[in-house]
């Protein structure tokens, strides 16, 4: 156990792929970009940073049914770090 209390993140993969964003209960997808991906989270560029609140669903089609809920955890400019949430 005691290596696992060691591990400060887990493993991200680098994507730079297209993204959306749908925000809670919204129905008007953004799209963004997906920085990196890990299986607890991921980090997401959009250009308007003002529309991102405390909850969101991120995909990478436009479709709102797919994706994941997600929680903003901290942005810098037009960065954001997002934790998966079910």
């Amino acid at each position: 156990m005691a290596a696992l209390n060691n591990k400060k993140r887990e493993a991200r993969r680098s994507l730079h792929q297209p993204g959306w964003v749908t925000l809670d209960g919204g129905f008007a997808a953004r799209q963004c970009v997906v920085q990196d991906l890990s299986n607890s989270g991921a980090k997401i560029t959009l250009d308007d940073a003002s529309v991102l609140t405390g909850k969101l669903r991120l995909a990478f089609s436009r479709d709102a049914r797919t994706g994941r809920a997600c929680e903003v955890v901290w942005r810098r400019g037009k960065s954001f770090g997002v934790k998966f949430v079910r």
